[in-house]
């Protein structure tokens, strides 16, 4: 709709920030969001001077100065709110969240996961698919639950495992799908057409019976 205000969105960091930087890049090219803040436990994070450069009010939570995950949690509400944040995207984030904080964004609050869930929940992914020997890997953006990496899917990135691939080669060639299926979802969810509805993911107001595959994306818009 012309005239309406982005979405003020959060995004949530430990590391390098190459997801942030990925909606960052959308968010200057038109979204419906705008990246407002970024918080990160790590002070030490390179995302946290891609927000910088991009001027992007940063916040550091070190988890190690909280006496408790609740305490944290309380924290972390605490700074999202007084940046009037309505979307949170989790990207890299090495906490689990706690139930209230969840809770209190539900259907708002995004993650991606290197893998295709619902296998390979948790770390260390590329090389848990290779071990497997799984023909595929991949990512996933799903909405962010209490259990971990549990949330409805929404959409996902298919990457073929080829038999001379190892985890870094992998990782590398699903970091680049991340890059392109997260700005899609967070797009999706801050113009409103995509919602969570008891517990299961709507887009354009028809239930996901799946997660969208992005090749079939793609292929639709060309």
């Amino acid at each position: 709709m012309a005239g309406k205000r982005p979405v003020r969105a959060a995004v949530l960091i430990s590391g390098s920030g190459s997801n942030l930087q990925s909606l960052i890049d959308a968010a200057l090219s038109g979204a419906n969001y705008n990246i407002d803040l970024v918080v990160s436990n790590n002070a030490s994070a390179f995302g946290l001077q891609r927000a910088e450069a991009a001027g992007i009010a940063t916040a550091v939570l070190d988890h190690r100065r909280y006496d408790s995950r609740e305490t944290y949690d309380d924290a972390l509400e605490a700074c999202l709110r007084s940046h009037a944040i309505e979307l949170v995207f989790l990207a890299g984030f090495m906490r689990i969240l706690g139930q209230s904080l969840v809770r209190n964004y539900a259907g708002r609050m995004l993650n991606i996961h290197p893998s295709l869930l619902p296998k390979f929940p948790g770390l260390n992914t590329h090389q848990r698919v290779l071990d497997a020997g799984d023909p595929w890997h991949g990512c996933t953006v799903h909405f962010v639950t209490a259990e971990l990496d549990a949330g409805a899917a929404i959409i996902q990135a298919r990457v073929p495992v080829r038999d001379d691939t190892d985890a870094d080669e992998l990782a590398k060639k699903v970091l680049s799908y991340e890059h392109r299926i997260y700005p899609q979802a967070a797009e999706w969810l801050a113009s409103g057409r995509l919602r969570l509805v008891d517990d299961c993911a709507e887009l354009d107001g028809v239930p996901l019976q799946g997660p969208q595959q992005f090749s079939e994306i793609r292929s639709s818009v060309a």
